[in-house]
């Protein structure tokens, strides 16, 4: 007798569980939601003009990318 779906899915989240896993659910945006682009861009806004205004952060990461290694360097 072949084995339905529902046994195959409580089969995988058996061993899933037994590997010491657990299931969570999380809530995400709708990005098909009228409207998502549009408060998208104004958040992106607003932490550009605050990035803009914060003149030691432009210092801090450029003091932070002239210490990166380059892997591919001697």
């Amino acid at each position: 007798m072949p084995t339905t779906v529902s046994m195959r899915v409580r089969k995988r989240r058996d061993a899933l569980r037994a590997a010491g896993l657990r299931p969570v659910q999380i809530w995400v945006p709708d990005t098909r939601r009228p409207g998502f682009a549009e408060e998208c861009l104004r958040q992106s806004r607003v932490v550009a003009a605050a990035d803009a205004a914060d003149v030691e952060l432009d210092d801090f990461l450029d003091a932070a990318l002239a210490n990166l290694v380059d892997p591919q360097d001697p």
